[in-house]
């Protein structure tokens, strides 16, 4: 009787440690992956975002050479058909612009590489109208001003008070080498770093690149990719989900998105905040695709 009784208590206490523990991201299930169409676009479409209303997607053409990457919109016409706009004015120049996001007051921010050399930024802030963004300037205060360093992916919440973006290094091949979430509050171009932005995301950053954060309206439930270094050729990216319980919370450890395909990146939510987009590659070619939990 006394062992069994110990063997009991054991369990019991084994049972109490495991619900203590963080048990990760519940699973979430996806529908099959759907090819968006961008009447009127037939080029490379990146880094796609969907406003905070779900009228426009934005994105980017190939951001590698020989092209020149530029911001680019189009208007819905249902949920995976978009007419092509053109370029957003008063953003693009001969350097890369990309990776646009938008807030629900129509701030916009974009990465640019045009002032990096002199300022040690790529961060910018422009105001979004109908294609236009006007007031373009460098977003403060998130930049590690160290040479070397850049912050090539950005998401700002649908309030516009917090951003999420990337510490990156890039090598000498232009491969990252170094890709890490960071977390920054504040408005409009001036944003300070979190003090405890390490522990909110210490279940998402590991030794491999993770970037291109995609976060809910209520900022618990955070969407990015990771690549497993060291990249080779060969190497694919893939999309993870994490949830938290309150805002105050450390994310979770992360489910991996299953069946999206072989190389797939920057995934961006949907007002409803079931439905998801994201580039993927085929072909030598990145198209944008939508999934949707069922």
């Amino acid at each position: 009787m006394p062992i069994l009784i110990l063997s009991l208590f054991f369990l019991l206490l084994q049972g109490c440690n495991q619900k203590n523990e963080d048990s990760g991201t519940p699973f979430i299930a996806f529908t099959s992956p759907v090819k968006v169409e961008i009447n009127g676009y037939n080029g490379n479409a990146m880094e796609p975002f969907i406003s905070r209303d779900g009228t426009i997607l934005f994105f980017n053409n190939l951001n590698a050479a020989p092209e020149n990457t530029n911001i680019h919109w189009a208007k819905k016409v249902n949920d995976s058909v978009f007419d092509y706009q053109g370029e957003v004015t008063g953003v693009n120049t001969t350097d890369l612009e990309g990776v646009p996001t938008l807030d629900q007051s129509g701030n916009f921010y974009f990465v640019s590489t045009r002032s990096y050399f002199t300022t040690l930024s790529s961060l910018y802030y422009a105001k979004f109208s109908n294609g236009n963004a006007t007031n373009v300037k460098l977003v403060n205060g998130v930049s590690k001003l160290q040479g070397g360093w850049i912050n090539f992916d950005v998401e700002v919440s649908q309030d516009g008070r917090t951003l999420y973006f990337v510490d990156g290094v890039i090598g000498q091949s232009g491969i990252p080498t170094i890709a890490d979430l960071v977390i920054a509050q504040g408005s409009d171009s001036s944003f300070t770093r979190m003090s405890n932005s390490n522990e909110i995301l210490k279940n998402i950053n590991t030794g491999d690149l993770e970037f291109a954060a995609c976060i809910s309206s209520n900022q618990l439930e955070l969407y990015f990719t990771r690549i497993s270094l060291p990249v080779t050729a060969s190497s694919a990216p893939q999309i993870f989900v994490s949830t938290r319980d309150n805002i105050n919370q450390p994310f979770k450890k992360p489910q991996k998105l299953e069946s999206l395909g072989v190389f797939v990146e920057a995934a961006t939510i949907a007002p409803d905040q079931r439905t998801l987009y994201y580039h993927r590659k085929e072909n030598d070619k990145f198209g944008i695709y939508m999934i949707r939990k069922k």
